[in-house]
């Protein structure tokens, strides 16, 4: 069934599908050598293949500190194609804790990360208005906590240390006829609190999972149902010491958002 001209559905054109672009960032190598990251090969290859099928053109970064992580999305923020593009994936896989990202030189007395808050600042109504009215979708592949059974698998936390301090204050919204924080998506690896984990051999369960389910199923359902099956999946991996949970947060969509433009057109 067509859902062209729908207007409870994103609008994708061939234009706009020729022109999409997504970032991906891996930290694999820590200054801290125990930190490294064995197995996030896979996801990274993983996701570009996903992403590239998929139609998006990916600016991929690997082993970045803090500040290399939001210097990228500065950049990316930047890029003349998201005028022309109908929505954009940032997928960020490192080690983490709740409401952080960590860089490559991060250690217990060196804190080097990077606020998850900052993602949605980057690309915002005020951070970029090419974005404007169109999806973004993030994933990201890291820890929130340290709650955990003791597995054979590793896991992307990296510290036990204390919790993040709450995401900074959001800016005034100063765009009446836009809100500040729309048309977001996010799928994050566990829930606060707890540990998502990665097999060093085949990636992560997140990753391994949202390949499952997009590579068949990415041409007839919206982003949501994808997810949604994607947290169905994971829940079930593991056993009774190790569970991981997802979580879709800070959902604005107000549209279904259909990967596949050729469901958007009459023709099919």
């Amino acid at each position: 069934m067509s859902k062209k001209g729908d207007p409870e559905v994103y609008p994708v054109t061939e234009d706009n599908y020729r022109n999409r672009v997504a970032l991906m960032i891996t930290n694999i190598k820590f200054s801290d050598e125990k930190l490294n990251r064995d197995g996030a090969e896979k996801d990274e290859e993983n996701m570009e293949k996903l992403l590239n099928s998929l139609g998006y053109e990916v600016v991929k970064h690997r082993n970045l500190t803090g500040k290399g992580i939001d210097d990228a999305l500065k950049s990316f923020a930047k890029l003349d194609k998201l005028k022309r593009t109908d929505s954009v994936f940032v997928v960020i896989m490192s080690h983490g804790k709740l409401g952080k990202i960590f860089g490559i030189d991060y250690k217990e007395d060196n804190q080097d990360d990077f606020s998850v808050d900052k993602i949605f600042k980057r690309l915002d109504s005020h951070g970029c208005q090419a974005l404007i009215n169109k999806p973004k979708v993030v994933i990201l592949q890291a820890c929130r906590g340290g709650r955990s059974g003791v597995t054979s698998w590793v896991h992307d936390g990296g510290s036990t240390g204390p919790p993040a301090p709450p995401p900074e204050d959001q800016e005034p919204n100063l765009d009446q006829s836009v809100h500040v924080e729309k048309d977001f998506v996010s799928l994050l690896a566990s829930t606060p609190d707890n540990k998502a984990f990665r097999e060093s051999k085949n990636g992560s369960i997140l990753i391994q999972n949202i390949m499952e389910v997009f590579t068949p199923e990415s041409y007839q359902k919206h982003i949501i149902d994808l997810f949604t099956k994607v947290l169905k999946l994971v829940s079930k991996c593991g056993d009774d010491k190790k569970k991981q949970m997802p979580v879709i947060d800070r959902m604005t969509l107000n549209k279904q958002f259909f990967l596949y433009p050729g469901l958007l057109d009459s023709s099919h």
